[in-house]
């Protein structure tokens, strides 16, 4: 004999109904705060703050699909203390020049960003300064290195005030057609140096991740950077922390384009490589690379 379990209806007043993204949707009605009645009185109880039942409930689906607002504060915070050294900061600044402007702009920032680093009361360093050649023309590239954002809280709050760096950037300024940065963290796995070579070419490929995926990126660039360091010497790697989010940059040094072609062909009869490169592929949006030349005044 087979008994069939029969459910039983649920009391109408024990629903409230809430919108949610156009959906109309029952959840169980929660119960009404009770408040408090204070000793030796036997009036009713003191009104409890105004929270209506459809917030809560909204609140209650909201969680549910998204996931809270403070969870997924957590989980940034949680992969930068994974995937970061920690030990720096570094500053992503990118000048679009103005073509007419190019030679005044490399001499005028050739003397003045030199004077910046070297200043032993800032507690920043010149990583290094680039002018593209292959990509967006007429840009300049520029990475700073903070002493993490207590050095680049105290840089900042200097140059300021600092008078000759005002008159820096007033002369600056209209030889741009933009600009922009970013402060980015460096891997942990991938601890970036100034560059020893300074007359050869570098590239720099910035990815743009799909939101979400990149513990997935570092764990597969973590392999395939073993296979890619015996070819050629890697400069750094960042994930980008302010600014435009979820990019991540990667930069190598070559003697010339010969010399990263032959790296580049090499790298892809190493096993691993190829995988990381599968593997990586469906994780990002978009890539751009650019050529560059170390930056002369």
């Amino acid at each position: 004999m087979i008994r069939t379990a029969r459910l039983l209806p649920v009391q109408p007043q024990l629903l409230t109904q809430t919108r949610f993204r156009g959906l109309t949707l029952s959840v169980p009605r929660l119960n009404e705060p009770t408040g408090t009645v204070e000793p030796g009185h036997a009036g009713p109880p003191h009104a409890a703050a105004p929270t209506t039942t459809a917030s809560k409930a909204k609140s209650i689906v909201s969680s549910i699909l998204h996931g809270s607002e403070a969870a997924k504060t957590e989980v940034a915070e949680t992969h930068s203390k994974l995937l970061a050294r920690g030990k720096y900061v570094h500053e992503l600044q990118i000048h679009n020049v103005k073509s007419e402007a190019m030679e005044d702009y490399i001499g005028l920032v050739g003397q003045n960003y030199p004077k910046v680093a070297q200043a032993p009361e800032l507690q920043v360093k010149l990583f290094g300064s680039w002018i593209t050649e292959f990509g967006e023309l007429d840009q300049a590239v520029h990475i700073w290195e903070y002493n993490n954002y207590p050095g680049y809280i105290d840089t900042s709050n200097r140059l300021r005030e600092d008078q000759s760096y005002k008159e820096f950037e007033r002369k600056l300024r209209p030889m741009l057609r933009s600009r922009s940065n970013q402060m980015l963290l460096e891997f942990a796995f991938w601890q970036g140096s100034p560059p020893a070579v300074h007359d050869g070419i570098y590239e720099l490929r910035s990815y743009l991740l799909k939101p979400g995926k990149m513990l997935e990126w570092e764990t597969e660039w973590r392999r395939g950077l073993e296979a890619r360091r015996k070819f050629v010497q890697p400069i750094g790697a960042w994930f980008s922390q302010l600014g435009a989010l979820n990019y991540v940059h990667h930069m190598w040094v070559y003697p010339d384009l010969q010399a990263r072609k032959q790296a580049r062909e090499k790298a892809w009869q190493v096993d691993g490589w190829s995988q990381t490169v599968y593997n990586t592929g469906w994780l990002i949006h978009f890539l751009s690379m650019f050529v560059m030349r170390s930056f002369t005044k």
